[in-house]
């Protein structure tokens, strides 16, 4: 009897919680809102155009090396608060911050670079 409980009591709240999805999770839709010339991945659409391609491809790119950043990042905090005073290990902890802040910084950067070169002086159209 309790089992059925706790099985009907998980039920009622995945049921209850219904309203956050956008449409039913057990519903198959095989173009799920792409165009003809897109593709659909678990990536979301991808677009068979060079045009539209390029820059899906560089936000998922740059929002990878920013996560990448942001982990390395924590994880020399992790380093700093257990190193327990020690020298050698507070400047490790130290260079692997300061590396992820400069590979962030050079990330940041190379968007404008991009920009620049490709929006403005070579006038390459689909980059925005």
């Amino acid at each position: 009897m309790v089992i059925r409980k706790r099985w009907l009591s998980l039920g009622v709240f995945l049921t209850s919680f219904g309203f956050l999805f956008k449409k039913s999770v057990l519903a198959y839709d095989p173009f799920n809102g792409c165009s003809n010339n897109d593709i659909n991945t678990a990536l979301g659409c991808i677009p068979t155009t060079v045009e539209l391609f390029i820059p899906w491809l560089l936000k998922w790119l740059f929002g990878i090396a920013g996560g990448i950043a942001f982990l390395l990042m924590v994880y020399g905090f992790i380093l700093i608060s257990t190193s327990g005073g020690d020298e050698k290990k507070v400047a490790g902890a130290k260079e692997t911050i300061t590396s992820a802040v400069v590979g962030l910084l050079v990330c940041i950067f190379a968007i404008f670079i991009l920009r620049l070169v490709a929006v403005n002086i070579l006038h390459i159209p689909g980059i925005n």
